[in-house]
């Protein structure tokens, strides 16, 4: 009879069923019926993933014209934050992605997730660019205004240039056909990989401006309206990467210059 330590490995090696496992089945010890329900698990999970990444790859398939084509994805990360900038990212997948399987939007993936990915992303990709519109354009712009204008920069800077644009829920104006896709990250690869780069992107622009402005927790709360952001905003005031446009801000400045 084998020990559990050893059929322990010998699942841990295998991904389909095989039929000395019919034996696990009746096996009455507890413990292997464990092992055997864990790994049934794994593999109902993965067949989830696969699948998840098999439909995000024929979404992407249906925009091509000719089997060559290149289909870039693009997203955003940093539209709502009342500080920091809009991080904008394009990406152009290869054929072979399978290294992407259990790719997903940024925001369902844990910090880890999202910066191994991001890694994988780099490697593999055909081109890849990120764009970074500053605090002072979004109070130039607007958010909407400069989130499109930045998308149409990071499209414009792949080299070599896609067939067509996937824009998470945006419009642009390019050179080449661009589509909005509504909740793109959850239905295209290459805008999941896209929102992959413009998250891991912002975050770490975030975690450097936590060290310049320490007293504002940004390492926390990547600039979003937090209760704990509000309160550093009240007691010192807003910063350089603060917008100036977003209330509670704005009426910050205005208090601050009738004093």
């Amino acid at each position: 009879m084998q020990t559990t330590t050893e059929i322990k490995e010998k699942l841990n090696g295998i991904t389909e069923w095989q039929p000395w496992m019919e034996e696990l089945e009746k096996d009455t010890r507890k413990s292997v019926q464990t092992l055997l329900a864990s790994w049934l698990r794994k593999q109902m999970h993965r067949k989830k993933l696969l699948e998840n990444h098999n439909s995000k790859l024929v979404f992407d398939d249906v925009f091509r014209k000719a089997k060559a084509d290149l289909v870039a994805g693009i997203d955003e990360a940093g539209r709502g934050p009342l500080a920091g900038p809009v991080v904008t990212a394009a990406v152009i997948l290869p054929e072979d992605c399978s290294s992407l399987v259990g790719l997903d939007d940024s925001k369902q993936l844990s910090k880890v997730k999202r910066d191994q990915f991001a890694e994988i992303i780099k490697t593999i990709a055909i081109s890849y660019s990120v764009h970074v519109q500053s605090p002072e354009e979004i109070d130039r712009l607007n958010i909407y205004q400069a989130t499109k204008s930045s998308m149409t920069q990071a499209a414009l800077a792949l080299s070599p240039s896609p067939h067509i644009v996937l824009a998470d829920a945006m419009m642009l104006k390019l050179p080449m056909p661009c589509e909005s896709i509504i909740k793109g990250d959850a239905k295209s690869l290459s805008i999941a990989a896209a929102s992959i780069l413009a998250k891991t992107g912002r975050d770490a622009l975030m975690a450097e401006y936590a060290l310049q402005y320490p007293q504002y927790g940004f390492e926390k709360h990547s600039g979003y309206g937090t209760k704990d952001h509000i309160t550093a905003l009240e007691k010192y005031g807003p910063c350089k990467i603060h917008r100036s446009t977003f209330e509670p801000i704005k009426s910050l400045l205005t208090k601050n210059s009738l004093v």
